[in-house]
């Protein structure tokens, strides 16, 4: 499979120069004398470990990594946060008192807590195990100072709270014990916060017929049960303090879930949607509506613009349903009552993609097997986005799989990006300037 660089790269890729010294290899295996049997040649030595960085994107390449426009500025390998099995989702900190940046990194085994602030010196600071046992599927965000960790197919995990500020002035390596666990649900696959309300929704759970289990954490470590809603099976959801346009529901609580349906009122169940949910009454959530897309695999997840104007879906599984390129739904949620599907950006990849998130008119792509990519939109009510810089954390191969970047956070002041590999682990990243 030929690697798509954004842009013309006199230089080989790693991985096309994988390929060539793989296949010419075997032409000469293949062509070699006859005869008698011989020895089989040793096998080839393991590959030298990949860079832990930092290096500069140069001639489409920093170090081990194809890149477009992104530097390397520190990888953290998985093994050396305490799991050599994997890793998933990944959320940020600022402390508030020293300004110190953190990754806060989902492993299978647990969470790790990495100090970021020097984006080429990070330091384990500790990590906290997880409540049950080890799970490929780990979620984690952040609430006054607090993370909400949830896993799901790990048993009875429930809702693990931790103290962020207890990283303060930490020694590295510590093993931290939870603050509290609500154990209103036992697994849960992700979980959403309204950081302007106080009101975590986790989705996916064993409860609500895995729709919102609405839980108020006002009081942080004093997790209580607020409300439930059935109506969809969701896989993640966005939830807001609705500023759109629509002024029918200003200032209402909206959840913008990536979801099935679980009853007919608006389509057949089953349907794979962009579910819109008013939750200002946790007791009784009301479905405003809910919107289908052409060939749908599995609505995964997605994320709203800042005007709450348009919403941008992942599909998990349109890639290996239907053998489309890698694709980013366009929702107009102008109208929450009657959004409108306008299309598909099709990116230049075969990768499934996973988390997406937006800041300014960009969106941050977590694409597995090619890694971060940075798409740029204008008009999307015209369609009008656009690749502008990548950066591959997954060097093997491009393949359409489930192996490389799980999730990105973009969100740290400094403007340095944070990303979880499931294979390589952590990586911080930089974007260079245009």
């Amino acid at each position: 499979m030929l690697k798509y660089h954004g842009e013309v790269n006199p230089v080989m890729s790693r991985k096309s120069t994988a390929a060539f010294l793989i296949t010419t290899g075997y032409l000469v295996a293949a062509c070699g004398g006859g005869g008698s049997a011989q020895t089989p040649p040793p096998p080839p030595p393991p590959p030298p470990p990949l860079s832990t960085g930092p290096a500069d994107c140069m001639g489409g390449l920093a170090d081990d990594f194809d890149c477009s426009g992104i530097n390397l500025r520190s990888r953290v390998p998985v093994a050396d946060m305490g799991d050599a099995s994997g890793g998933n989702d990944i959320w940020g900190w600022v402390d508030p008192q020293s300004g110190n940046e953190y990754a806060l990194v989902g492993l299978q085994n647990g969470t790790a807590f990495v100090d970021v602030t020097d984006p080429e010196g990070p330091v384990i600071v500790g990590r906290l195990p997880t409540n049950s046992v080890a799970s490929t599927w780990r979620d984690i965000k952040v609430y006054q100072d607090h993370a909400y960790i949830v896993a799901d197919a790990a048993g009875a995990h429930g809702l693990q709270v931790f103290d962020l500020a207890r990283l303060r002035g930490a020694a590295p390596g510590q093993t931290f014990a939870a603050d509290a666990v609500y154990n209103g649900f036992t697994n849960s696959h992700n979980i959403a916060i309204n950081e302007s309300t106080g009101y975590l929704y986790a989705v996916g759970t064993n409860t609500c017929n895995e729709g919102l289990h609405i839980v108020d954490i006002r009081l942080p470590q004093n997790p209580m049960m607020a409300g439930c809603y059935g109506e969809e099976d969701i896989h993640d959801a966005q939830c807001v303090s609705y500023q759109g346009p629509d002024n029918d529901y200003a200032g209402r609580e909206i959840c913008f879930n990536s979801a099935s349906a679980n009853t007919a009122t608006h389509v057949p169940i089953g349907t794979h949607v962009v579910g819109i949910v008013d939750v200002t009454d946790k007791l009784a959530p009301v479905t405003i509506s809910e919107r289908d897309y052409p060939q749908a695999g599995f609505a995964h997840q997605g994320w709203l613009t800042e005007d709450h104007q348009f919403f941008l879906l992942g599909d998990e599984a349109d890639e290996t349903s239907f053998g489309v390129p890698t694709r980013t739904h366009i929702f107009d949620v102008t109208d929450l009552d009657a959004p409108i599907y306008v299309s598909a950006y099709q990116a230049a990849t075969a990768a499934i993609d996973h988390n997406l998130y937006v800041l300014g008119n960009r969106v941050y792509q977590a694409n597995y097997s090619t890694g971060l990519r940075i798409l740029e939109f204008q008009d999307l009510s015209m369609s009008q986005i656009q690749e502008v810089a990548f950066f591959d954390t997954y060097p093997a191969d491009d393949a359409t799989s489930f192996e490389g970047m799980w999730s990105v956070y973009p969100y740290l002041p400094s403007g340095n990006i944070i990303a979880n590999d499931r294979t390589n682990g952590l990586f911080v990243l930089t974007v260079m300037p245009q």
